[in-house]
């Protein structure tokens, strides 16, 4: 399995791009604006897109992406997420407000997208790849991913807070090689951290000693400008586990 980091920021600015990781060469994990970094040619293989939520930093990416192949596509791009995800995707996006619905273009019976909801719990076997839906903490209906395929095992928190359930998820895996966890704020801002539902490194530092595994974890989702303070402070607080953040370009391979 390959993992090619588009975006892993929170936000923008600069070379910053937003959540989305490419799988091999014909899966996204989210869609936020680091898939503009693909070049035309790569954006035709996307055959599948595996949304963790409806926030925008998600998902802007996907629009835009779709609107670049409507008009060559030959099979859909298949857009899984919770239902939940999905009908906020179709009311408020793809309502030919925002953007053109296209699930019927360029025509209903010959789409560039369909959209397939999934339960957590339920595991998708997708070539070789084996992919589970974890539900998470967050201020919206959230999940995070764990896939798996001969290689290894690579799981990605979505965004969430403080939570049980993504930890259990994953101790029930026999093995975890690679984890991005999302770390949104520093300690500093703890409160908003709380407000928002996302990480800070005080919270993840409490709930990482839940994982039984020792993958090699990287840091995702920080606000711009406060990249190296998150990191320094979970390296400070999180002493068990080696933790890295990543800068954006990071290929790895499982």
């Amino acid at each position: 399995m390959r993992i090619k980091v588009l975006g892993y920021n929170g936000s923008i600015g600069s070379d910053r791009h937003t959540t989305s990781f490419l799988i091999d060469d014909d899966v996204l994990l989210d869609a936020g604006t680091g898939v503009g970094t693909l070049s035309l040619e790569e954006i035709r293989r996307i055959k599948h897109v595996f949304l963790t939520h409806s926030h925008l930093d998600h998902l802007a990416g996907l629009p835009l992406m779709l609107d670049s192949i409507f008009h060559e596509i030959d099979t859909p791009v298949t857009v899984h997420g919770l239902g939940e995800t999905l009908a906020t995707l179709h009311e408020h996006i793809f309502n030919w407000k925002i953007w053109p619905d296209f699930t019927v273009l360029p025509s209903a019976d010959r789409p560039v997208v369909r959209v397939k909801a999934l339960t957590p719990g339920n595991v998708l076997m997708l070539n070789q790849r084996k992919i589970h839906m974890i539900p998470v903490n967050h201020v919206v209906p959230t999940v995070g991913y764990c896939i798996e395929d001969v290689g290894g095992v690579f799981a990605f928190s979505g965004d969430t807070t403080t939570n049980d359930g993504f930890w259990e998820a994953l101790n029930r895996q026999d093995r975890l090689d690679l984890l991005f966890v999302e770390v949104a704020f520093p300690d500093k801002n703890i409160e908003v951290a709380h407000k928002a539902r996302h990480y800070c490194p005080r919270l993840l530092a409490a709930d990482i000693g839940k994982l039984r595994h020792r993958p090699r974890i990287c840091i995702t989702h920080p606000k711009p400008g406060f990249e190296d303070m998150i990191l320094h402070e979970c390296q400070t607080q999180i002493t068990d586990f080696h933790i890295e953040r990543l800068t954006g370009s990071e290929v790895f391979v499982l």
